[in-house]
């Protein structure tokens, strides 16, 4: 499960740029480079980036890139520039920003809005964009094929847009479809730089699997909408996914499998159950609880990782949990949204002025995250037991889950996945919690999400090979 601040912050953008008369200077340069980091949630850093030039008419235009969201080329509607400030707007996001230039014109300082949210943002002028460090990302040549595909989930009314990966030589291969975690995310499972499907489908490919990965619903060139379904909409797709790979000559229809990470973990288990062509799984932290339990383990281990004072995390929570408890029973959206905005109002009426001021424009961000708390998606996860469907896969599971994992802790969730099992006769499953590794199975120090973007590693070695060890054993297909 990721963490969903992350995911509301790359939609659309506003930004307001002062002093491009530094640029009229320069009649042989047709882009100028913006570039900061906007601090979010949990202590998490995101890229944002502004390609700014002048049309033929001689207006400003600009597009907007978040590589560490693997979002890239967003269009900015508008640009407006006075020679002392800079702003450029992108409505589909309803963000913003707006920020003063110094003297020579090459920092820009504002902020950041969107979605009642306010956040300072600096943006300094640069002649090529920062990369972050990521070895283990592969680079073509490939020794395998790759293939973009499509294919209908037609009773889903969706088509979903992949790659498919095919190991060199004439044989019919195992497969495995790779299934992301929450919010949309694209084939890869792009996050702050990193694209740890493009890393596991390449481990996996390399050792002879085939791999099927796909965009989610209304990313790339999948259609649909992410927020509008829910996990059991997904697993359809899934399952339109394995339909596909039986049409093609190069699989072993008998041998395909799943591989779900997070939120995917969860939906694994449920196809296994509806697809009897469904060879073995592999859960990446995927849960063994329901998500209205989730949820707020999850908040409260990341506050303890993030330094935040015992007495307003045990506010926090206490507020999360009113919130959590409307957004699933109260039926009516009109009435659940005033019940939300009262219940922030007893929340901030306990807060000191500063912490008012500095909190901003509370009811306006907690209207924007409410919505989100009320989609068909959030609800279905926060009423969602997985363990009755984990009771009726009789297929082999490989269940893993990070020791430093504050996302999916995996004592509690690894035991209620064995148990799941074991009560419904299944006694073909590995669990396993791996030392060091975290949510993205990265080998941390706290295992907060803060340090996911820091951490040069994708994935840990040692986590591939031990799920390429585990499907070579399910396949009988030597390593």
């Amino acid at each position: 499960m990721r963490m969903m601040n992350a995911a509301l912050w790359v939609s659309a953008v506003t930004l307001i740029l002062a002093g491009w008369s530094a640029v009229a200077d320069e009649p042989n340069r047709k882009e100028q480079i913006w570039e900061g980091k906007l601090t979010i949630g949990a202590g998490i850093e995101l890229r944002m980036v502004f390609h700014i030039a002048k049309d033929e008419a001689g207006k400003f235009t600009a597009t907007f890139d978040s590589p560490d969201q693997g979002a890239k080329g967003l269009k900015v509607d508008s640009v407006t520039l006075d020679g002392t400030h800079l702003v450029m707007e992108m409505k589909r996001i309803l963000g913003k920003f707006e920020g003063a230039l110094n003297p020579d014109g090459t920092e820009a300082k504002g902020t950041w809005s969107q979605a009642g949210n306010r956040l300072p943002l600096s943006l300094k002028r640069v002649e090529q964009v920062s990369e972050a460090r990521r070895p283990q990302t592969p680079m073509p040549p490939f020794p395998y094929k790759t293939e973009d595909v499509s294919y209908a989930n037609a009773a889903g009314r969706v088509t979903l847009a992949g790659t498919l990966t095919l190991p060199a030589g004439p044989n019919a291969f195992p497969a495995v479809i790779l299934i992301s975690g929450s919010g949309a995310q694209d084939r890869d499972e792009s996050l702050l730089g990193h694209k740890p499907f493009l890393v596991l489908a390449d481990a996996l490919t390399r050792r002879g699997i085939a791999v099927l990965r796909a965009d989610d619903r209304g990313v790339g060139g999948s259609t649909g909408n992410t927020m509008n379904s829910n996990s059991d909409d997904f697993a359809g797709d899934v399952l339109a996914g394995i339909a596909f790979l039986k049409t093609r000559s190069e699989i072993d229809g008998s041998k395909i499998g799943l591989i779900g990470h997070s939120e995917g973990g969860l939906v694994a288990p449920m196809v296994a159950v509806r697809s009897p062509d469904v060879s073995f799984i592999v859960m990446m932290a995927g849960t063994g609880l329901p998500g209205d339990e989730i949820v707020p383990l999850q908040a409260r281990l990341i506050g303890q990782a993030s330094l935040v004072d015992a007495k307003e995390l045990a506010r926090q929570l206490d507020f999360q949990k009113r919130l959590l408890e409307i957004a699933r029973t109260e039926p009516d959206d009109k009435i659940a949204e005033e019940r939300a905005l009262a219940a922030t109002k007893d929340w901030m009426a306990a807060m000191t002025e500063a912490e008012r001021k500095n909190a901003g424009d509370l009811h306006a961000r907690i209207a924007g995250q409410f919505k989100t708390l009320r989609s068909p998606w959030f609800r279905y996860f926060l009423s969602y037991d997985p363990r009755p469907t984990l009771g009726k896969v009789r297929c082999p599971v490989l269940a893993i889950v990070g020791e430093k994992d504050l996302q999916v802790p995996p004592k509690e969730n690894l035991a209620e996945i064995e148990t799941a099992l074991k009560q419904g006769g299944n006694t073909q499953f590995t669990i396993k919690e791996l030392p060091g590794l975290n949510h993205l199975f990265q080998t941390s120090t706290t295992g907060a999400p803060s340090e996911y973007a820091r951490i040069e590693e994708t994935i840990a070695p040692s986590a591939l090979t031990l799920i390429g060890d585990w499907i070579f054993e399910q396949t009988g297909k030597k390593p």
